[in-house]
């Protein structure tokens, strides 16, 4: 019952603030919505910021969820399996949606900005530092920063994933698209750091 009330919380939650925005959206209101008490929605979400936080997190796989960073030795095809994997959470339909709204809110309420969001801490990005470390021990890679090569090669996929559907709502890549943004990735990563 518990897991099925902070389902129902977080649905009415995303609706509301992705309708009314932040400000608008009373904790009242989310509970109304997700026919449970107030008492229960405080239980789970004590304040606004903390299920508006849930709501973000809730569009890609939890943190702390553990992805399996592949094994060392075939650089290209790890990158790929974590390549793809990063590209879920971009194209998930709402995570957009979600982004732009913690974009606009987040300047007005510093309860929002101490709370944000933090790309870092999606598993697939998680096992990204892993890997490279590994294929660094393996020595079939040579980075100074396993830290700014992850960078590197996400903000390469999500400049041609993620950024112009934020930017442009109604924006669209197909899976051939994805495939290939993800490929050119890899194989500037392959290029730039094999040992």
């Amino acid at each position: 019952m518990a897991d099925e009330n902070r389902a129902a919380v977080l649905a009415a939650a995303e609706a509301l603030f992705l309708e009314s925005g932040y400000d608008r959206t009373s904790l009242a209101r989310v509970a109304e919505r997700a026919g449970v008490s107030k008492a229960t929605l405080f239980k789970q979400f004590p304040t606004k910021a903390a299920l508006f936080e849930a709501v973000v997190l809730a569009v890609g796989p939890a943190p702390g969820s553990e992805v399996p960073a592949p094994l060392p030795g075939d650089l290209h095809a790890g990158l790929l399996a974590l390549g793809r994997q990063y590209a879920e959470v971009l194209v998930h339909p709402r995570t957009a949606e979600v982004m732009r709204l913690l974009i606009a809110e987040g300047a007005r309420f510093p309860e929002l900005r101490e709370r944000t969001f933090d790309f870092g801490t999606l598993p697939a990005v998680v096992a990204l530092h892993r890997y490279l470390r590994a294929e660094q021990d393996a020595g079939s890679v040579t980075v100074d920063s396993s830290e700014t090569a992850a960078a590197q090669f996400l903000g390469m996929i999500a400049s041609a994933i993620f950024w112009p559907r934020l930017v442009r709502p109604g924006s669209s890549i197909d899976d051939e698209g994805i495939q290939h943004a993800i490929e050119e990735a890899v194989r500037t990563m392959v290029a730039r750091y094999s040992a």
